[in-house]
């Protein structure tokens, strides 16, 4: 760790004292399920060139379905850490997520671990991918939290749009994996960055970000759909049941 790296990490909040994350057994499944995902489905990755190759990315997909989270992390071209609803974490499979180096967050609650694992996760230069909108829907970003904008205000780390399409069919069960052979396509955007903001972060400055990132997010979204003439699957007929 380079000395700027260690400065920052004291930095409110401060990440230095947390233990490392690990990220190891992360690096080998996702080699292990890309093969299967792009067997599995008609996949299509379009401009995987904006993908940063070095440096901190703050991921920032829309989400549809079970899908989202295997597909991105397995094909991107960098090992990738995952925000994901702490429901997910437990038991054995809860043992394996940790051990790939996925965070688990608490949304009923203002998780301050979760928060503080991101940001180290982003100071050491790592791809975090974190879902705007909260939990799965219409995919349209219509509804984006502050989380990505408190991240990206505390660190600087670029943030990269990402639109999936076909991870849920129209009507389709948020619950289940589209049939094998659907057409799945993912759309890397151009890089964005916001301004740092020294601590403290006032909460109608992170709102007021959160808002101009969802209107980035929102347009990459709108044209993805028009560049590939693959459409969002709209409503889907039921809540996500951890919402």
């Amino acid at each position: 760790m380079t000395a700027d790296e260690l400065t920052g990490q004291q930095e409110l909040p401060r990440t230095d004292d947390l233990p490392a994350i690990p990220y190891r057994l992360g690096s080998i499944v996702r080699h292990l399920v890309e093969p299967y995902v792009r067997w599995r489905y008609d996949l299509t990755i379009h401009h995987e060139e904006r993908f940063p190759r070095t440096g901190p990315v703050l991921v920032a997909p829309n989400h549809l379905g079970l899908l989202d989270g295997p597909l991105l992390g397995s094909t991107a071209p960098r090992m990738m850490h995952q925000l994901g609803k702490i429901e997910a974490f437990h038991g054995f499979q809860g043992v394996l997520l940790h051990r790939a180096g996925q965070i688990a967050v608490d949304r009923s609650q203002y998780d301050v671990r979760a928060i503080r694992r991101a940001i180290q996760i982003l100071r050491e230069r790592r791809v975090l991918s974190v879902y705007p909108e909260g939990t799965r829907g219409p995919g349209d970003f219509r509804q984006v939290h502050g989380g990505v904008a408190y991240l990206a205000m505390v660190t600087g780390a670029p943030i990269l749009p990402v639109a999936l399409l076909g991870t849920r069919q129209p009507g389709g069960d948020i619950e289940i994996y589209p049939p094998r052979g659907s057409r799945v396509d993912v759309v890397y955007g151009e890089t964005f960055t916001v301004d740092r903001v020294s601590f403290p972060r006032r909460q109608v400055d992170v709102r007021a970000v959160a808002d101009q990132i969802g209107d980035v997010l929102r347009a990459h979204v709108q044209a993805a759909v028009e560049a590939t003439g693959h459409p969002l699957p709209g409503v889907p007929d039921q809540k996500d049941p951890d919402e």
